[in-house]
């Protein structure tokens, strides 16, 4: 079934932005092993794979569509050299990408296209779930403090 190209183009600047969110994630994760912070490697490792998730079904839309995925436009993945940074910058990057698939959602029901918007409002929910825990971090750091915060996410367990 040959897809609309407005779509489509929309589809993989989707793609792109969810591979970008997979390489920063996956970094982060492992920033924070390598620092000690056990419970915020496994969430954001979570949400690594949430993203693997989301880029697999752009992927089988696109191609349903009898489109292209193109995987070659990658911007600038913003890691982050704190966990303060690293919640702050991927907050910033879930809020866009929540406003990007509703725009996205607008226009498949605009060309009456119900599969796509059925699978963009399947990840629209977990992304919403990840700005959702972003908030949480935040509302904890600012509340707490940043060293309890921190304190807060290691494991302290000697092996």
């Amino acid at each position: 079934m040959r897809g609309n190209e407005k779509l489509l183009k929309v589809l993989n600047q989707r793609l792109a932005d969810e591979i970008i969110a997979i390489n920063q994630y996956m970094v982060q994760s492992e920033m924070c092993n390598s620092w000690g912070y056990e419970k915020l490697h496994k969430a954001i490792d979570k949400q690594t794979i949430d993203e693997m998730h989301h880029v697999r079904w752009l992927i089988q839309r696109i191609i349903f569509l009898e489109g292209t995925p193109y995987l070659v436009r990658l911007d600038e993945v913003k890691i982050g050299r704190t966990v303060l940074e690293m919640v702050k910058n991927n907050q910033e990057a879930e809020i866009m990408g929540l406003l990007t698939y509703n725009a996205a959602v607008s226009l498949a029901h605009e060309i009456e296209d119900e599969g796509s918007v059925n699978m963009l409002t399947k990840i629209i929910k977990m992304e919403e779930s990840h700005i959702d825990w972003g908030e949480k971090q935040l509302t904890q750091i600012n509340q707490m403090g940043l060293e309890n915060y921190l304190a807060n996410q290691t494991n302290n367990v000697i092996s």
